[in-house]
């Protein structure tokens, strides 16, 4: 069964004179239960592919599906439903509280949707367990290591029980040990029937997907053009221009403010 049918996807940023065009004609298709790698250098569209599959952003035209549902011109309230109840997010910084613990952390999503205090702990602490840190529930990520931090990135993610988890270069911090123990987490979670799509650059960690989806498959490259039309380098037109307060959105926090951006240090995992 399909879970996401994009077509004809473009995305284009105005930017001063310049339109940058970050996605030009995409269309792919993900079933229920897929484990896909976007990979691609930087620039080349995958985080601006990754914002919309994620309903942080929407498309400039062209058509997003998500379980049957097109929401591609929803408004930014229904958009916030559908985060909140189908999409984890996973991101390369962690975006933990650094002053909150594990537990505390992985309850965050469930405070915003009203969910009661004794609920939220018993539903944070069994995400923990499934990522094997129910031991380090009262420690704070600076009491972590890299790959601790992001297996509690990746306990809150699941919190809510999402269909899709969307993984934004989970490894991208950690060195090669913990970056396989947090691929061999993902895989699992993918066995037990979470999709789970994927953003990397590095071929490695895009084996552990069963499929990839590379740039050089879409119909076009992203380019800039000055809004008389002139070419600009093709170099600097690809970067995807995030979603404001992407991250921020993700974690459920919608109106939360900045306090909420807290990242651990790096560390080998």
């Amino acid at each position: 069964m399909s879970l996401i049918v994009c077509r004809d996807l473009v995305k284009t940023y105005h930017l001063g004179e310049m339109d940058v065009h970050a996605l030009l004609g995409v269309s792919l298709t993900i079933d229920t239960g897929e484990f896909v790698a976007v990979m691609g250098a930087s620039g080349s569209g995958k985080s601006t592919l990754m914002n919309i599959l994620g309903c942080l952003d929407v498309p400039t035209a062209g058509t997003y599906t998500l379980e049957g549902t097109d929401v591609s011109t929803l408004g930014e309230n229904r958009l916030a439903e559908i985060r909140n109840s189908k999409i984890g997010f996973v991101f390369q910084n962690f975006n933990l509280i650094p002053r909150t613990t594990a537990l505390e952390n992985v309850q965050l999503p469930l405070f915003y949707r009203g969910i009661p205090a004794h609920e939220q702990k018993a539903l944070a602490l069994r995400a923990l367990e499934r990522v094997g840190l129910a031991d380090r529930q009262r420690h704070h990520p600076a009491q972590l290591s890299g790959g601790q931090q992001q297996r509690v990135a990746i306990a809150r993610a699941l919190v809510t029980d999402p269909s899709i988890i969307l993984a934004d270069e989970p490894t991208g911090n950690l060195d090669s040990q913990a970056s396989r123990e947090i691929m061999e987490t993902l895989t699992q979670l993918n066995r037990e029937g979470i999709t789970i799509i994927l953003v990397t650059h590095e071929a490695e960690i895009a084996g552990y997907a069963r499929r990839a989806i590379t740039p050089t498959e879409w119909p076009s490259r992203a380019s800039s053009r000055r809004r008389c039309g002139h070419e600009l380098s093709a170099d600097d037109g690809g970067r995807g221009v995030p979603c404001p307060r992407a991250q921020s959105h993700a974690l459920g926090a919608d109106d939360a403010g900045d306090h909420h951006r807290g990242g651990g240090r790096d560390r080998d995992g």
